[in-house]
């Protein structure tokens, strides 16, 4: 994943910036997989994450419930606790039947998401949309009460089928990894036009994830990406969050820092660096202004 010894920040990043999306995997005797595993999961503990965090120099930090632990969200919840809550949250992915109190007891202990999350290959399946709408629907009034966000992850063509309900959602949501649109596409898909025309246009519930770039580019560089962002940034900064994407899951072999030092290239001016990096995650996920 990097080198420390290797591997260095090419910039320098503004105070209290946020790594707004990220995993932790710990030891799976305390933390067990589920059984239906997309990949196979490499351990990597709040204490790994660190080391990353600390070279970089992020203060705060947003924590994602990956698929692989089902709606058992202690590791995540856990390494929060370990991070400190001041500059830790959590986005979680929890059964609809969970009660009140429950969602109380999470949101103290820094909860501030639900995951809406599918497999991001997954072919097209007609009707999936309308199936997942009453789910989507009652974790809306949830969130809205709560101060919470959607988070959703989708494969690109859902990510579209779903745009036309995004823009009626009246709670704040996320949409990870660019809405999982393809580099080799560039900025003229129907895909990425639709998805820059409801962060730049909708009702203002709407932030986009620039995470994951190894997701939606097989250049090794991914450069394939930059014309996306920046296109984004110039429709609508204050509507980006930056996140790590640490430990990549299934895509390890690639370099976290090497991706932390894509950061100039997505977002040359350095207001809206900090917008991205600072000001947006701290509205969004309730950090300290």
């Amino acid at each position: 994943m990097f080198d420390p010894n290797v591997d260095k920040p090419a910039f320098r990043l503004p105070e209290h910036a946020c790594d707004s999306h990220f995993h932790i995997f710990g030891d799976p005797k305390k933390y067990p997989f589920g059984t239906d595993l997309r990949y196979q999961p490499h351990i990597a503990s709040a204490q790994d994450y660190q080391v990353f965090r600390d070279l970089v120099g992020f203060e705060r930090t947003v924590l994602v419930q990956p698929s692989c632990f089902g709606t058992d969200n202690r590791c995540q919840l856990d390494a929060a606790a370990e991070f400190g809550l001041d500059r830790a949250r959590v986005v979680l992915d929890l059964p609809d039947d969970v009660s009140d109190r429950e969602l109380a007891d999470f949101h103290a202990r820094g909860a501030r998401g639900i995951r809406i999350n599918f497999k991001p290959i997954l072919p097209l399946t007609a009707g999936l949309v309308e199936k997942t709408m009453p789910r989507v629907l009652l974790w809306e009034a949830r969130c809205k009460e709560l101060g919470w966000s959607l988070d959703f992850l989708l494969p690109d063509w859902l990510t579209t089928e779903f745009i036309p309900h995004m823009d009626k959602l009246r709670c704040n949501f996320t949409i990870a990894h660019m809405g999982m649109n393809k580099g080799c596409n560039g900025t003229t898909s129907q895909g990425f036009r639709k998805l820059r025309d409801l962060v730049a246009n909708g009702e203002g519930y709407c932030y986009i994830k620039l995470t994951a770039p190894y997701r939606i580019t097989n250049d090794p560089d991914y450069l394939e990406i930059v014309p996306m962002a920046q296109e984004l940034a110039e429709a609508a900064p204050e509507r980006l969050i930056w996140g790590s994407d640490y430990p990549h899951a299934s895509f390890t072999q690639h370099n976290t820092v090497k991706i932390f030092n894509l950061i100039p290239q997505l977002l040359p001016d350095e207001a809206t660096r900090k917008k991205v990096l600072v000001d947006n995650p701290a509205r969004l996920y309730g950090f300290d202004l």
